[in-house]
């Protein structure tokens, strides 16, 4: 439902923060990541996630969309709540905890409170296709498309494909066509060579 909140940062701390957008003050649960980037800044930009329940409405908030990213798919693994992804992305960074899922460091991962050997391993199993075909740089700040390359790999990174086959099909279409097609163009040459 949103997107993200941006305004006064009214009140921090390791847990939780108030925004103040249009004159509501927003409670929003942050990680200890998000925490760290806040820093002391007045103002904030904070990418959300709203999770709803019968008996309440709770904001999530990240300091960027590759955090909020990697907390969808640690929620969407069955057995972690949003608090236990909250506690997953407080105990070590977004790219640590990328890095272990990938590489499958059950260790690592089962020494983040709460988690035990078949929650890790079930983390390993449904995420680590997931955020290999993502790639590593993944968990950037959202990017800024500027050229039609960018929008149509996004498009097709969000469409399933992996990366770097999406890119080498867009690079090989690109210097055939020399540079002249649409973004709708360009992703329409793609889907059907992929």
């Amino acid at each position: 439902m949103y997107a993200y909140i941006d305004g006064k940062l009214t009140f921090k701390n390791p847990a939780y923060v108030v925004v103040e957008a249009g004159g509501i003050g927003y409670h929003i649960n942050i990680s200890l990541n998000t925490y760290s980037a806040l820093g002391d800044a007045e103002r904030c930009k904070l990418y959300t996630w709203l999770h709803v329940k019968e008996d309440a409405h709770t904001l999530y908030g990240f300091a960027d969309e590759g955090e909020r990213r990697l907390f969808l798919h640690l929620i969407s693994v069955s057995g972690i709540g949003p608090n236990t992804g909250r506690m997953i992305l407080s105990s070590i960074t977004p790219v640590e905890i990328q890095t272990a899922i990938v590489k499958a460091d059950l260790p690592l991962i089962q020494r983040i409170k709460g988690l035990g050997a078949k929650t890790a391993q079930r983390l390993v199993l449904e995420l680590q296709d997931k955020l290999k075909k993502e790639g590593a740089d993944s968990l950037i700040s959202m990017p800024q498309h500027n050229t039609v390359k960018d929008e149509a790999l996004s498009a097709l990174v969000m469409l399933g494909f992996a990366k770097q086959t999406a890119e080498k099909t867009i690079d090989q279409i690109l210097k055939v066509t020399e540079g002249t097609l649409s973004v709708e163009q360009l992703i329409k040459q793609a889907l059907k060579t992929l």
